[in-house]
């Protein structure tokens, strides 16, 4: 017998994301990719992080820098947190803070915390990608999340059958990979059904900071706050991330829930890797107190120019037909197509044709529909590029 024989149940569940393949088109000349959900790297607060990591590395800090440190993440950074999250209406404490190698690792270890086999996720019909990818492993059913929709607790907990409705995920602010935000309304609904299902809440903030149009919305955790008084009260999870804000390549996210969840995780954490690297923590911490409040507001500039020069193409180039979202921040535009239309063959043949990339839409289904459907992300091409490869994008379309 073949070692491979002997992989887990959950090994077949495993697939190659999508996305991870896409990225490598980047490295193809002549390509226009509106594909991978990235920041610019010319934005990156590259200066702030030479300072922070020469101070990690200087005498005073070194041997703290480079030595293990407790799972629950450098405490400073977490400090800072607390801070942060009270701005956005979270009161919490150290003690309910986790720092997670990206928010990638707390989606996986929120899988593993949560479903047994059988249970039940509901997500967003299409959601993100690699959430899909992080809780598969753990082998639930996925049910679709429709907050404003008819769909009470009853029909939920009926449709999951012999196991649960552990948990509902969502990222509600300009979301992977539609670019749309739950109102208020919806956010209340979503906490009244996560109650009556007695499920938890996970909210994935990953683009909460970036926001280009209109107001500010409070986190579902802050609402749930503003409800029962205490985060030890509440059921939503909060994932973070400085991914998209300062850094992708650092992997430093947080989670903030309350203290039962956090010792859960930190045990899981423990298990998986002690830690999260402590220079890396070190390193947001330094840039995160000298310049997020400056930095945050110039990517919202740069970020919203190529949003509008992103829609304003799609209006001037697209055939009739072809609709989109107008996104009110965050990176992606989600481009329905035609009925017939398949959006994996589009690309394969405007790659082919017009050196122009993206991510067919029925990635982020669970059950592989939305097959005329595409993601575009505006985050990483300046407007020119933008208009010039949604030019070309429309003549594919209208041939």
């Amino acid at each position: 017998m073949s070692t491979h024989e002997l992989f887990a149940t959950r090994a077949s569940r495993m697939k190659a994301s999508e996305i991870r393949e896409l990225l490598k088109l980047l490295d193809q000349p002549g390509i226009i990719t509106f594909a991978g959900g990235i920041p610019d790297p010319a934005l990156f607060p590259a200066e702030g992080f030479s300072a922070a990591f020469q101070a990690a590395l200087s005498p005073e800090q070194q041997a703290q820098a480079l030595q293990y440190s407790v799972s629950e993440g450098y405490v400073p950074l977490r400090e800072w947190l607390v801070d942060h999250m009270a701005t956005n209406g979270v009161d919490c404490g150290l003690d309910n803070i986790l720092i997670t190698s990206g928010s990638q690792q707390a989606l996986d270890y929120l899988g593993k915390l949560y479903l047994s086999p059988g249970d039940t996720a509901l997500v967003g019909w299409p959601t993100y990608l690699g959430a899909l990818a992080a809780f598969n492993a753990y082998e639930p059913r996925f049910d679709r999340l429709g907050i404003n929709g008819n769909r009470g607790a009853a029909e939920y907990a009926a449709a999951a059958g012999e196991g649960a409705v552990k948990f509902a995920y969502l990222s509600p602010d300009f979301a992977n990979p539609t670019g749309e935000t739950v109102d208020l309304r919806g956010r209340e609904a979503l906490l009244d059904l996560a109650d009556e299902l007695n499920c938890a809440v996970i909210e994935d903030g990953a683009y909460q900071a970036l926001r280009y149009d209109g107001d500010a919305i409070p986190p579902v955790l802050a609402l749930e706050l503003a409800r029962k008084g205490s985060i030890e009260d509440c059921r939503t999870i909060y994932c973070g991330s400085f991914s998209k804000t300062l850094s992708p390549g650092l992997r430093v996210g947080w989670v903030v829930a309350a203290k039962p969840v956090i010792a859960q995780l930190v045990l899981m954490k423990q298990a998986a890797d002690l830690h999260s690297a402590t220079i890396n923590q070190m390193a947001i911490d330094h840039v995160a107190r000298a310049c997020f409040d400056t930095h945050i507001p110039m990517l919202r500039r740069v970020y919203s120019v190529r949003r509008d020069a992103m829609l304003q193409a799609l209006q001037d180039h697209m055939p009739d037909g072809v609709q989109w979202t107008k996104p009110e921040g965050g990176m992606f535009v989600w481009v329905t197509l035609p009925v017939g239309t398949n959006g994996a063959e589009l690309l394969a043949r405007a790659l082919e044709t017009v050196k122009v990339a993206f991510v067919p839409g029925g990635a982020f289904f669970p059950d592989g529909s939305g097959t005329n459907t595409i993601r575009l992300s505006f985050s990483n091409s300046d407007e020119d590029t933008i208009r010039e490869g949604i030019r070309r994008l429309g003549e594919v379309l209208s041939a």
